[in-house]
């Protein structure tokens, strides 16, 4: 993985399916991390709802996800980023799509779907938790926090 010097990057934005897990998950965490210092933003390719899951495992480490609200690439207030980094491979595409004539560098962390986890809501919660942590790992390795 290439490293970049985090004080270049001044806005990111996550991108997943339908930005109500993955990419929420990554935008919240990474302003859990660094403030205000980076503008941070998600997105997904399609119309979805943000998962209640993702708001209980994220309340675990004191980052309230209530008021987030579910948006497509479309629906963005700014699409000028630092850094776009998607997190499914329809968001890769879409995300190549949007930056092909940007000065944007584009990451792709394909992030397992956590709702491909059948069972108990434990089973279920777990996976979940799996997710998040990854995310937070590579985001400190990502912005050199580790």
């Amino acid at each position: 993985m290439a490293e970049t010097n985090p004080t270049r990057i001044s806005s990111v934005l996550f991108a997943c399916t339908y930005n109500s897990i993955r990419s929420p998950m990554a935008e919240g965490l990474l302003k859990k991390l660094m403030g205000k210092q980076v503008y941070v933003d998600s997105a997904g390719v399609r119309e979805g709802e943000i998962d209640p899951f993702v708001t209980t495992v994220m309340a675990e480490l004191g980052v309230d996800m209530s008021r987030h609200k579910a948006k497509t690439f479309e629906q963005l207030e700014d699409d000028s980023f630092d850094l776009v980094i998607s997190l499914s491979p329809e968001a890769q595409h879409r995300a190549v799509e949007m930056t092909r004539t940007t000065a944007c560098d584009v990451e792709f962390w394909n992030t397992f779907d956590p709702t491909l986890v059948e069972g108990s809501r434990e089973a279920r919660l777990d996976a979940y938790r799996q997710v998040r942590d990854t995310l937070m790992k590579r985001l400190k390795q990502r912005f050199g926090m580790e």
